[in-house]
C-alpha cells in the first residue's frame, strides 16, 4: 500500500490543499500520517537522546521494546532482533541513550514510534557498558573470587600458551621464558585472538591443556590494542572456561593499563605477555646462585660440624678411660668388691635382727597357743558335734564327749552332769 495514499492524496485534500475534501476512514488517515512519515526524509534518520522505561527484551523474537522519555515527553521503540543483536551492552531501565533509526506510524494503530538500528549508552562507549555489565555479574557469581584462584606451581615442567603464533606477544613470551628457564618445555596452541568467534578458539586452547594435562601452568594473551581488538578476552563464556580450568592461568591482554574480564577470572593476572613468562617460570640463573650460596652455606656448616666433633674426640681420647683402660677396669673393680662387701655385711646384718625378732615373736604366739595351756595339765572338752563344751550344761547324759589333752585325746560317755552354781 506503500505510496497509495500520497498518490491519491488529491482525492483527500479539498481544491486548495488546506483541507480534506471528505471523511476520511481510520485507515485512510493512518496510511497517510505512516505515508508522510516514510517520505519525509528528516525521518528516515534521526538520533533521540531518552532514558529508556517500560524495557522489554522479548525473549521469543529477540526484540527490543522501550520508551524513550525526557522529562516532559516520551516517545516508543523498537528495535528488532537483526540490529538488537549487534548492541554490546543490556539496555536497562533508567539508562540514557542515543538511538539511530526511522520514525514511522504503526498503521494499525495510528501511533508513531522510532525503529532503532543502533544505540550507544550516552557518556560512554557500548563496548565499555558491556564489559562493566558483565564484569559485575561476575564478581556476583564468585567467577572472580580471591578463595577460587589456585597458585602457581614453583618450578612447571611444561608451559602452555594460548595466543596467536604470528603475533609479537607469542615471541616475547617464548624468548622469556628460554631465558630465565631453558628446560621448561613451550607448547603453543595456536587461535584467534581478535574478531568474530576468536573468544570460542581461546576456549578450545584452555580446554585442550586441560584435557590433555599437557601442562602445569596456562597463559593466554595477546598484545596491545584498542577496547574493540582486545573485545575476544572479554568474552563471558571465556571468563567460565577460566574459572572452571584445573591447571592455574595466566591473563596476560594487551599492556599494563588494558583490563580485560579474562583479567580478572585469572588466577594471576600481568600486565603484559613478557611479564606473564617471567611469571611463569623461575629464573634458573637465580636459582642456580642460590643453589651454590646455599652449598657454600652448607659446606660451611658442615666442616663446622666435625671440626667440634673432631675436638670431643681428641678429648675422649686424652682421657684416662681411653689412655689406660686396664687401670681404670681395675679401679673400677675394687670399689665394685666393697660396694659387695659392704652389701653382704649389711643383708647379714638385717638379717639377723629379723631373725632375732621372729623368735621373739614365735615365743610369745606360743604362750598364747592353747596346746601351751593343755601341755601344763589342762584340757578340752569337745561335744558329740565337734563343739567346744564350755559349760556342763553345754552336754547331756549318755553323751559321747571327747577330751583332748597336751599328749593326745580321751573317748567318754556323759553319765553325769553337776552344775556347780545350783
Amino acid at each position: 500500500m506503500q505510496g497509495e495514499y500520497l498518490d491519491e492524496r488529491d482525492n483527500f485534500l479539498s481544491d486548495d490543499g488546506m483541507s480534506f475534501s471528505r471523511p476520511l476512514s481510520v485507515s485512510e488517515i493512518n496510511g497517510f500520517i505512516k505515508e508522510m512519515f516514510d517520505t519525509v526524509p528528516v525521518f528516515r534518520s534521526v538520533y533521540i537522546r531518552g532514558e529508556i522505561s517500560n524495557f522489554k527484551n522479548h525473549s521469543a523474537t529477540g526484540h527490543f521494546y522501550f520508551t524513550l522519555k525526557d522529562s516532559a515527553s516520551s516517545v516508543r521503540a523498537v528495535m528488532f532482533r537483526s540490529y538488537a543483536s549487534r548492541v554490546r551492552f543490556i539496555p536497562e531501565n533508567g539508562m540514557t541513550v542515543v538511538v539511530h533509526g526511522r520514525i514511522s506510524s504503526f498503521e494499525r494503530d495510528g501511533q508513531y514510534q522510532i525503529y532503532c538500528d543502533s544505540m550507544e549508552p550516552l557518556g560512554v562507549g557500548a563496548l565499555w557498558a558491556a564489559f562493566e555489565q558483565l564484569k559485575k555479574k561476575l564478581a556476583k557469581e564468585g567467577i572472580f573470587s580471591e578463595e577460587h584462584k589456585k597458585a602457581l606451581p614453583p618450578f612447571p615442567k611444561r608451559v602452555g600458551i594460548v595466543t596467536s603464533a604470528s603475533g609479537a606477544a607469542v615471541r616475547d613470551i617464548i624468548n622469556v621464558l628460554g631465558r630465565r628457564c631453558p628446560l621448561c618445555e613451550v607448547l603453543i596452541y595456536p587461535c584467534l585472538v581478535q574478531g568474530e568467534g576468536a573468544d570460542k578458539t581461546v576456549i578450545e586452547g584452555i580446554e585442550y591443556f586441560n584435557t590433555q594435562r599437557c601442562a602445569d601452568v596456562i597463559i593466554i594473551g595477546r598484545g596491545g590494542g584498542s577496547i574493540e581488538d582486545l573485545w575476544a578476552f572479554n568474552s563471558e563464556m571465556l571468563a567460565y572456561a577460566i574459572y572452571n580450568s584445573e591447571i592455574p592461568i595466566i591473563s596476560a591482554v594487551g599492556h599494563e593499563t588494558d583490563f580485560t574480564v579474562a583479567d580478572f577470572a585469572a588466577d594471576v593476572r600481568a600486565p603484559t605477555p613478557s611479564a606473564a613468562a617471567e611469571l611463569a617460570v623461575p629464573d634458573m640463573s637465580s636459582a642456580v646462585s642460590f643453589l651454590k650460596k646455599s652449598e657454600n652455606s652448607l659446606y660451611a656448616l658442615m666442616t663446622s660440624y666435625i671440626s667440634l666433633k673432631r675436638q670431643s674426640l681428641e678429648k675422649l681420647s686424652a682421657s684416662r678411660v681411653m689412655s689406660g683402660p686396664t687401670a681404670y677396669i681395675d679401679e673400677k673393680n675394687m670399689n665394685l668388691l666393697r660396694l659387695s662387701e659392704r652389701l653382704c655385711a649389711a643383708a647379714e646384718s638385717s638379717g639377723e635382727m629379723r631373725r632375732t625378732k621372729l623368735l621373739a615373736l614365735a615365743r610369745t604366739l606360743d604362750g598364747l597357743s592353747p596346746l601351751s595351756v593343755l601341755r601344763r595339765g589342762y584340757s578340752a572338752v569337745f561335744g558329740d558335734g565337734g563343739k567346744l563344751v564350755k559349760r556342763a550344761s553345754d552336754v547331756m547324759t549318755g553323751e559321747k564327749i571327747k577330751i583332748k589333752t597336751g599328749d593326745g585325746d580321751i573317748g567318754a560317755v556323759v553319765t553325769e552332769t553337776v552344775n556347780i552354781n545350783d
